[in-house]
């Protein structure tokens, strides 16, 4: 009995992935460096080369980059770029068109309804829910500040 336990766990010891947190945090940074990169370039050109204003320009960067993550997503390139750099990749507007589109894709053998239209927000849903309620909360406080004459 004992060795079947000690078979097991070096078995469960030479599959599971180990990390390095240093590498994990360089590949999230070159990650992320990169996304960030691009969407630099994409504002720089737009603004020199058609002479477009800095917001107008970086308001089609921002839409450019989530095209991109949503055709990556697709052609399930992204989630190897996710799986690579990890936050780097899912922290940006890139990953977060992605976590839409993912359940999405996943889904859509079930139906428009029953498959997108239910599942399309299950990654994405909570984000939106706690960044809604957190900001909802911090403008009642910073209400309540303004009124006691604090803020």
């Amino acid at each position: 009995m004992e060795l079947n336990k000690q078979e097991y766990d070096k078995y469960v010891k030479q599959i599971t992935p180990s990390h390095s947190l240093g590498t994990d945090m360089l590949r999230a940074f070159v990650t992320g460096g990169t996304i960030c990169l691009l969407g630099q370039i994409s504002v720089t050109s737009m603004m020199t080369l058609w002479g477009m204003e800095k917001d107008t320009a970086m308001t089609w960067m921002q839409l450019e980059l989530i095209l991109l993550s949503v055709i990556l997503t697709g052609m399930n390139v992204y989630p190897k770029i996710v799986k690579w750099g990890g936050a780097g990749a899912l922290v940006p507007i890139t990953g977060f068109a992605n976590s839409v589109v993912a359940p999405a894709i996943e889904y859509k053998a079930e139906g428009q309804v029953f498959g997108i239209g239910c599942k399309i927000f299950t990654i994405a849903g909570p984000v939106i829910l706690y960044g809604i309620l957190a900001s909802w909360v911090l403008g009642v406080i910073y209400w309540i500040g303004k009124m006691v004459g604090v803020l």
